[in-house]
């Protein structure tokens, strides 16, 4: 049966065997969420990410890298050049032991993936930094934000990597 956790991560304990990080477009939040937990955790566990909408419906400026995603990331040595947004309906598979979902659209989405399966569902209420206004840096810092709260909230979820002998 399915667990579903609101109030927060879990404690660390075993490494999943797959991620799913769903937000709303895949271009913000749940990409940055991807790209920090495959940094962090290599192969030990698979990540993927998607949004609720599909980018057909999306303007064809929308299905590349959102600009402050990747100044924000590349400040970690992640490059985001190459990422492209996709939604559940562009998943080849969907054996995931966890998704996380960052608004509440994609909440309800990754529960309905989880209906008759073995899949948790946890939510992470994340800003949008996207509405943030204002002069340039003032807007890179509330993607740094989200991206730093994601970093830490992925940690703590997951723990240290554990490998052989180590």
């Amino acid at each position: 049966m399915a667990g579903v956790n609101d109030s927060g991560p879990a404690l660390s304990g075993p490494t999943p065997g797959a991620v799913l990080f769903a937000c709303n477009f895949n271009r913000v939040r749940s990409a940055m969420a991807e790209h920090m937990a495959k940094r962090l955790y290599g192969h030990a566990m698979f990540v993927d990410s998607v949004g609720l909408h599909a980018h057909s419906r999306r303007a064809p400026s929308e299905d590349t890298p959102d600009p402050f995603v990747v100044a924000a990331m590349d400040e970690l040595g992640i490059d985001m050049t190459r990422h492209r947004p996709k939604s559940f309906d562009d998943l080849e598979d969907t054996s995931f032991d966890v998704v996380i979902s960052l608004t509440p659209e994609a909440h309800h989405r990754g529960l309905e993936l989880s209906r008759g399966r073995a899949i948790d569902v946890e939510y992470w209420p994340t800003m949008d930094p996207t509405l943030v206004n204002g002069q340039r840096e003032q807007m890179l810092q509330a993607y740094r934000d989200v991206r730093d709260a994601l970093e830490r909230r992925i940690q703590a979820r997951f723990g240290q990597v554990r490998t052989f002998g180590g």
